[in-house]
């Protein structure tokens, strides 16, 4: 029996021949030809020893409770002035909070002492206001003083907004909105005591504006337009009486706000409204790439400027001398009313106002943050981009204490400030936080033999990295045994720092 197909059989299989030979391509028509590697290894699997091998990231979180409401990036924080526990933030999700800070309480014994120990959860802190009607993202937030009567915010698009700071959870009754520049760069409280619930804001177009709130609106107090960059940072005098700004292109002036100094016979003819005015046209003055950081000493004397390259220059202010004490009313003055009265006004001292003290280089970045200590202490202290904190000594030419290299690794140093308000012992401590995403404590006492170089503490629970998880800032009012911070990571942390 034959095994050829027949009949039918045999059509069909013919016919099936054809088509896959005109299925199949000629080597002139295929675009490319792949040649066989006879070595190649055509297991799926490689089968490394490696395998299964993977790096440990060991995660810390030394917090104490959280605040995750936020979708973005928290780019600003601030505290009640009289009510610490309150806090306010602002984020990349064009929306703020104000939230409570207070740690939930913990249970009186651990859990080694339960029947059946339980691992628990932690809950994130709850909202008690949303500042909503933000049109960008909020950059800038700050209570007023002295009372923190409002919450001041301020965006990447140019508003600012006032909300009646809120008693009992809900929503935020805004009182009005003011939009005059295309992008706000800081925002201060004033503390001044004659000019409660007063604020000042910096622009990207160089202007300055000074605005007081209060139940029922906004309004301009004050504008200057000196700078011809964007006005980078601000600082107010400790009475509130002067506002010191600093910009990009390397310019320094400190503003006569309420006209105290004019009164005091203190005036600058060259510049207005500017007691001192300093800029890259004077070489002695001048940074290459410009100013980032300001900050006056306690005492008002001095204001210190951090720009590129290490950079910080030492300014002079006027002194101001308050009123003596007036006499009790049962004791007769010889003066005349009118002699009697003009002693009482406010006198100042210019002696050193406006006079470059001391130009400082002891860092290779940038200066993005600087702090004045408080009294007995004369230390500034300066946090530069390159990762370190510089502690210059004031009472001693402003020369070097110690150089804290590598104080948040290679990472910048975002902000860096004394504690205020409490014992000598207390007010030697320094806070710091940057884009490694840990908040440090030093000890600043003692010079460059200090133990671990003065670290007395240490936070983490923020990713690091440098890129989106570093901390952009932090607040430690009440004494310091509280710091809360703004994490690039989106969520605001509470440490225990007693």
């Amino acid at each position: 029996m034959s095994g050829k197909p027949h009949g039918d059989d045999a059509m069909d299989d013919a016919h099936l021949e054809d088509e896959e030979e005109e299925a199949m391509l000629d080597e002139g028509e295929a675009e490319e030809t792949i040649e066989e590697d006879d070595n190649e290894d055509a297991a799926m699997d490689s089968g490394d020893d490696d395998e299964g091998e993977h790096e440990e990231i060991e995660l810390v979180n030394d917090s104490i409770a959280h605040f995750d409401k936020h979708k973005d990036s928290i780019f600003c924080v601030a505290q009640h002035p009289l009510q610490p526990e309150m806090v306010a933030t602002g984020g990349g999700d064009d929306v703020a909070y104000m939230w409570d800070a207070s740690p939930p309480e913990r249970p009186l014994l651990p859990s080694s002492y339960e029947t059946n120990p339980q691992p628990r959860e932690r809950k994130g802190q709850e909202v008690i206001a949303t500042l909503d009607g933000q049109d960008e993202s909020v950059n800038a937030i700050c209570f007023t003083l002295p009372k923190g009567e409002y919450i001041v915010t301020a965006t990447l698009a140019g508003l600012l907004s006032a909300y009646a700071t809120p008693t009992t959870p809900g929503p935020a009754h805004k009182i009005g909105t003011a939009k005059e520049v295309e992008e706000i760069n800081w925002l201060l409280p004033c503390p001044h005591p004659s000019h409660p619930n007063t604020v000042a804001l910096g622009a990207t177009d160089g202007s300055v504006w000074i605005y007081t709130i209060d139940a029922s609106s906004i309004t301009i107090v004050q504008t200057f337009f000196l700078h011809q960059a964007s006005c980078t940072a601000g600082a107010w005098s400790p009475d509130g009486k002067l506002l010191a700004t600093v910009a990009e292109d390397s310019s320094l002036y400190v503003w006569d706000a309420f006209g105290d100094a004019a009164a005091a016979g203190v005036t600058n003819p060259s510049s207005g409204q500017a007691v001192v005015a300093l800029t890259a046209s004077d070489e002695r003055f001048a940074v290459e790439g410009g100013l980032y950081s300001v900050a006056i000493s306690p005492g008002g004397g001095i204001v210190a400027v951090g720009g590129a390259g290490g950079n910080i220059r030492i300014v002079g202010l006027p002194r101001f001398t308050a009123p003596a004490a007036a006499k009790p009313s049962n004791v007769r003055s010889k003066a005349p009313a009118g002699k009697a009265a003009s002693k009482a006004s406010t006198t100042a001292s210019t002696g050193q106002m406006g006079t470059i003290l001391a130009s400082l280089q002891a860092q290779s970045d940038g200066v993005e943050t600087l702090s004045f200590s408080q009294p007995p202490l004369t230390l500034l202290a300066a946090g530069s981009v390159d990762g370190s904190i510089a502690l210059f000594d004031a009472a001693h030419n402003f020369t070097v204490r110690r150089n804290i290299r590598e104080a948040h690794e290679d990472d910048a140093v975002i902000k860096v400030e004394f504690l205020k308000g409490g014992s000598s012992e207390r007010n030697a401590l320094l806070t710091s936080c940057g884009n490694d995403g840990v908040v440090r404590r030093w000890d600043v006492r003692g010079g460059t033999a200090a133990a671990n170089r003065g670290l007395v503490g240490e936070w983490r629970g923020h990713r690091g990295g440098g890129e989106g998880g570093g901390v952009l800032g932090f607040v430690q009012g009440g004494g310091g045994n509280a710091i809360v911070t703004a994490g690039d990571d989106g969520v605001g942390l509470v440490f225990r720092a007693d």
